[in-house]
């Protein structure tokens, strides 16, 4: 069995991408934008055994004082997903090798152990990682929620059918009033999509995290304009909303959007959504993964995603501690530094523990 440790300029990233199928989530330029708005650094792991192989991309993060207020070592560090559903990737052959994935994720967070890395919390993929933890054992892959998809090998007439009956009448009385919905270019439309995002960002008062702001979206155009494509609906020559969409190996998911504040009560992503599915069918992808609810739980977010089909996935994600004396040390720190106790943080099932934050 043989480990490699790659860096975000290793050509052999790339040859991992051609052979395996994947999502936008894995690709070097995203996980590369995603170091630079994280401040962190991109790497992979790499675990192959003759055709059996396991790659794994990541952010390394410092484990910086503020968490601490200054009293932790400068030198551990911890591993995230990048944002999204990025996960594991696996060769064909690892796909039914049960004991070669068993193997293949002991090696793994042996690795990891013998880097200095004190934890791992990694999103896995709902579709591309399906069934991995009736592999795994539940300490390492978590069941943290449920997403949903549109199937789009069926019919128009059978996605038709899986949409809520209220979801039909809204969607078609939009048309009938004159919303319409379609996908434009990205660089034409771009400060259209920047405001319609920001104003909603603002609306929900979204976490500092999850302003991308006008350089991010600038790379997105310029370095993945073939897995991105922007959705919008207009309504009397207005932006109504919008939604960045992404498409890679027969997968498309819905990625960021922004709603208008002047037309919310319309609900026009509904129509967008809804056009989105015919779109993607109609270019040959296999499914429109509308994602969960925040953090995996069945909330509103959820419940508007579920009316549009009733095919759901599994959402797994993996919360590894690999150096226990450490991680426990930065909990009893965190605790300090919030001046609540060791036990409130465990049972608040935030991890890693020790990044908890007071307010969600």
């Amino acid at each position: 069995m043989k480990v490699q440790i790659i860096d975000i300029e290793n050509p052999l990233w790339c040859e991992i991408l051609q052979e395996i199928r994947h999502d936008i989530f894995h690709k070097q330029e995203y996980v590369y934008l995603e170091s630079q708005r994280t401040q962190s650094i991109a790497q992979a792991i790499l675990i192959t055994e003759g055709e059996n192989k396991f790659f794994v991309p990541y952010l390394l993060r410092q484990c910086d004082d503020k968490l601490f207020g200054g009293e932790t070592e400068s030198d551990i560090i911890d591993i995230v997903s990048p944002y999204g559903y990025p996960g594991i990737l696996v060769s064909d052959s690892a796909s039914i090798s049960p004991e070669f994935l068993k193997v293949a994720m002991r090696e793994f967070i042996s690795i990891l152990s013998s880097q200095n890395i004190c934890s791992a919390f990694l999103r896995l993929h709902p579709i591309l990682n399906a069934g991995l933890h009736e592999i795994y054992e539940s300490d390492i892959c978590n069941v943290t929620g449920e997403t949903i998809g549109v199937d789009l090998t069926l019919s128009v007439e059978e996605i038709w059918m899986q949409t809520k009956s209220e979801y039909r009448k809204v969607i078609n009385r939009h048309k009938r009033s004159g919303l319409e919905a379609s996908i434009v270019s990205f660089e034409q439309y771009f400060d259209e999509f920047l405001e319609a995002y920001n104003e909603t960002m603002q609306r929900v008062s979204a976490k500092e995290i999850y302003y991308f702001g006008y350089e991010y979206f600038s790379y997105l155009l310029k370095n993945l304009s073939d897995n991105i494509h922007l959705g919008i609906v207009k309504f009397e020559n207005e932006i109504a909303c919008t939604c960045l969409f992404t498409e890679c190996c027969g997968i498309v998911q819905s990625y960021l959007s922004g709603t208008r504040n002047k037309f919310l009560k319309l609900s026009p992503d509904k129509l967008l959504f809804d056009h989105i599915r015919y779109w993607a069918k109609e270019r040959g992808n296999k499914v429109f993964h509308m994602g969960g609810g925040y953090g995996g739980a069945k909330d509103g977010v959820y419940n508007f995603k579920a009316g549009f089909s009733k095919q759901t996935y599994t959402f797994l994600t993996l919360r590894l501690i690999t150096n226990e004396e450490k991680y426990n040390s930065l909990v009893k720190l965190r605790a300090k530094h919030l001046d609540i106790s060791v036990d409130h943080l465990l049972n608040s099932q935030y991890f890693p523990t020790y990044r908890y934050q007071e307010n969600g």
